[in-house]
């Protein structure tokens, strides 16, 4: 429960720093929370491989590298993201930083969900 807490408390540090970086007088450019969409898609590869490769003893399986290099690629995408729009001076660098700490925020608090409760072979959605 106290795994629970933290998780969230994290979380709503992460989407505070995005929304700073948006919302603040100076920057008030709301083309950065697009980078939300990338956090929701992280985990997909994820849940098909783990759905995929269920009754698979490898400890390693094409399909689970996959998963990982697609998850890679949307993590990294998450990150150039506003990289580029403070480039191409849609933002401002100082919007990026705060769109760049939410997401690594937001980002390990995604992992850390999958450490804590994605451990168990008998592990249900309902169990929280």
């Amino acid at each position: 429960e106290a795994a629970l807490v933290a998780l969230s408390f994290s979380g709503a540090i992460g989407l505070t720093f995005l929304m700073l970086g948006c919302a603040l007088e100076d920057y008030g450019v709301y083309w950065p929370l697009f980078v939300l969409i990338f956090h929701v898609i992280s985990p997909i590869p994820h849940f098909i491989a783990k759905r995929a490769t269920y009754d698979s003893d490898a400890t390693s399986s094409a399909c689970r590298e996959l998963a990982y290099f697609f998850t890679t690629g949307i993590v990294v995408s998450a990150f150039g993201f506003p990289v580029i729009l403070a480039r191409v001076s849609v933002i401002k660098w100082g919007a990026c930083g705060l769109v760049l700490a939410g997401n690594a925020v937001i980002f390990l608090t995604i992992q850390g969900f999958f450490l804590v409760f994605g451990r168990g072979d008998d592990f249900s959605w309902e169990q929280w």
